[in-house]
């Protein structure tokens, strides 16, 4: 998470340091809340469910609950910049049956509760140690100001000159670093804890991310064997109902014979030209030869606006990297032609340590979202066959970011 050590300056100028402070003022409060709500709703489910009345409560207060936690990785994303996806497993399509054993089997659900609940004792804790280190360091900070109407009406104040004044804001300078620090130690803890409960263990997002690649594998099997079919297969039947005329008057009609072999020579070339399209879009050849710079060149010379390319690898990445970064930027190139209205866009792919990041921007209008069974929703599935992750940022008005971390080792 981006609450990383510093220096002294550098944590009191870090916006994230002062972005941490409000929420650890205030975390008990909403622990607090919480506790209430759910005391009362979770009673009042299992009382009420001797007489079934109780059922459709559970169930609200189930939603309730994973819709907080919903709320609250949000709200940690601002807060101490942590990026919680939601470890749900998939919604059923249908069934009332099928949605209660969803909710109720989901491991992720439990731990939502369980966050919940701990939020009031580590809230409490975080309230009361933030107001009594903030009021020290703003009555010592502020000393040499307030001194003065300690004059006006004695005894109000605990420095008895100018001198201690000065020395208390000095000492308050120095608490000020200490309070940002303890502030961020406990944004890095409450962080941890919640990227724990929150964000679900390695094993189920790693097996979410091998279900999302399944699926994804498995549109793309379709997708080809549509492609097949509609395409080269009918172009290959035709050829083999002209031969098969053909043969039928070889001896009786020889021009016809003639056309209709001309007819599925014409026909077996438009054949063999599908399948290659339909190969090139499975993996195209001038990445398999000459790697991922010559292929987003190629991406980004047919595009409709000055796209320019930065590629810095050191070695190239294993082929299936290379792969589901090439049609990241392809589709990501793809959809900024028909949507954004850009006039200018940049794709710059790096090594970052054990993986690879690649990154397309555009001044566009902005206003891209991952939606189920869109295109950027296809792109973040294409990077978890690999444990990658794509990320969206496209603000109403642009830029927009595609990011997508893929590892080169999985």
């Amino acid at each position: 998470m981006p609450l990383g050590p510093m220096g002294p300056l550098g944590v009191l100028v870090d916006p994230m340091t002062w972005r941490a402070v409000p929420y650890l003022l205030v975390s008990g409060l909403v622990g607090l809340a919480w506790y209430f709500v759910l005391a009362v709703t979770v009673s009042a489910s299992l009382v009420l469910a001797l007489f079934w009345v109780g059922v459709p409560l559970a169930f609200a207060t189930v939603l309730l609950w994973r819709g907080g936690a919903r709320l609250e990785r949000r709200v940690l994303r601002l807060a101490f910049g942590i990026r919680l996806a939601d470890p749900y497993r998939p919604r059923p399509e249908r069934g009332l049956g099928a949605h209660l054993q969803w909710l109720l089997k989901d491991p992720a659900t439990w731990r939502d509760l369980g966050y919940l609940l701990v939020l009031l004792p580590l809230g409490a804790i975080e309230v009361a140690v933030s107001v009594m280190t903030w009021l020290v360091t703003g009555g010592l900070l502020f000393a040499p100001v307030l001194y003065p109407m300690q004059e006006e009406s004695p005894g109000g104040y605990f420095v008895e000159d100018w001198a201690g004044a000065w020395v208390a804001g000095c000492f308050g300078v120095l608490l000020l670093v200490v309070s940002a620090y303890l502030a961020r130690g406990m944004a890095w803890l409450h962080g941890t804890l919640a990227t724990v409960l929150l964000g679900g263990g390695e094993e189920e997002r790693l097996r979410a991310s091998r279900a999302r690649g399944v699926d994804a594998a498995e549109a793309e099997r379709r997708r080809i064997e549509r492609d097949l079919h509609d395409g080269a297969q009918q172009r290959l039947l035709s050829v083999a109902v002209d031969l098969g005329r053909a043969q039928s008057k070889f001896d009786s009609d020889p021009e016809t014979v003639r056309e209709l072999i001309a007819q599925a020579h014409a026909g077996t070339k438009a054949a063999i030209a599908e399948l290659r399209d339909l190969a090139r879009g499975i993996h195209p050849a001038i990445l398999s030869d000459r790697g991922l710079d010559a292929a987003l060149s190629g991406l980004a010379a047919r595009a409709p606006i000055r796209v320019d390319v930065s590629v810095e690898l050191d070695e190239r990445p294993p082929p299936a990297v290379e792969s589901i970064a090439y049609f990241i930027v392809a589709e990501s190139l793809t959809n900024l032609a028909k949507h954004s209205g850009a006039t200018e866009a940049s794709v710059t792919v790096i090594r970052d340590g054990r993986g690879v990041v690649v990154d397309v921007w555009d001044d566009g209008i902005g206003g891209a979202v991952v939606v189920p069974g869109g295109g950027l929703s296809g792109l973040a599935d294409r990077a978890a066959t690999i444990d990658g992750v794509l990320v969206v940022h496209s603000p109403v008005g642009g830029p927009t970011v595609i990011r997508a971390e893929l590892p080169c080792e999985w």
